[in-house]
């Protein structure tokens, strides 16, 4: 068995792109410059943020957060949205989700700039991801590519299983290995909640992403001896001897799989770092599109 290290693999892109972003300003060019809004004080949105604007930094990228109260209406929050569509020195913003349910995610999602969404939501993005057009590509299921591509993972006539259709992670996450590309070119098949027989298919699946937000859900009777596994998710549970209190754990019981298994991601340590290093790469590309 051998550990999918986003965390070493993610720093390997962000020194990638360090090294651009000093090219950029060496000739003079315009440094990318990431924008995230955040609405209300949720402990996780609050770290994920914080880990954004420390990524900007290490890279050599500008970074503005716009902070929010929940109390915000949402049309307060769609007029921000639209002065970060027309402010040319924002390059690319995300808003980070969840917003306080007074808020309509869709209606959000909606107003941001097409060439500004580096989170890859919008429906331009996933339309020319689907057709295979040049796009940003959401962060996670990019990030689980470059794995695969950087572990040199063979996906071509594999059997794929996707345990979850969210439009951020799973339906994607399908979409991109069932193209004719390098990661890519598998059979897949895209688990859900109506799903009958899940045990069975994903016993058939050379590789097995997780993405249900279910704590140790897959056990070592789902996984195919030799399977790659990756695992998407991510829940803090309590654990009493723990100075936080808690510990993170993802779908997939680690302890149980990771004998059975070729390849697989440790949580935390594996996508979670690389889907904060997509986020960086999209930026770099909204840059440099404007150039």
């Amino acid at each position: 068995m051998q550990i999918l290290d986003g965390k070493q693999t993610s720093e390997q892109i962000r020194q990638e792109i360090a090294a651009q972003v000093r090219k950029i300003k060496e000739q003079g060019g315009k440094t990318p410059h990431l924008a995230a809004v955040l609405v209300g004080h949720d402990g996780a949105s609050e770290t994920y943020v914080a880990n954004k604007v420390r990524d900007c930094e290490e890279v050599g990228f500008e970074s503005t957060v716009v902070r929010l109260p929940d109390t915000v209406s949402e049309q307060e929050l769609l007029d921000r949205i639209a002065e970060l569509n027309e402010n040319d020195a924002i390059d690319g913003f995300i808003v980070q989700l969840p917003v306080p349910r007074h808020i309509d995610e869709h209606k959000v999602t909606l107003a941001i700039d097409p060439a500004k969404d580096v989170d890859g939501f919008c429906p331009a993005n996933v339309g020319n991801m689907c057709l295979g057009l040049p796009t940003y590509v959401s962060a996670t299921p990019n990030g689980i590519m470059e794995l695969l591509s950087r572990y040199e993972i063979e996906t071509e006539g594999k059997n794929c299983v996707v345990l979850g259709r969210s439009n951020i992670v799973g339906t994607p996450m399908a979409i991109l290995l069932s193209r004719n590309t390098a990661p890519g070119n598998c059979t897949v098949t895209l688990l859900h909640s109506r799903s009958r027989d899940i045990a069975a298919h994903c016993r058939a699946a050379d590789i097995l992403i997780a993405a249900i937000g279910r704590p140790n859900y897959v056990g070592a009777d789902m996984v195919k001896p030799g399977a790659v596994v990756i695992d998407v998710g991510i829940t803090r549970i309590a654990d009493d001897s723990r100075k936080s209190g808690f510990r993170l754990v993802g779908d997939v019981d680690f302890e149980a799989v990771s004998d059975k298994c070729s390849f697989i991601t440790p949580v935390p340590g594996g996508v979670g770092p690389m889907t904060r290093a997509s986020l960086l790469q999209n930026t770099l590309k909204a840059c440099q599109r404007k150039s």
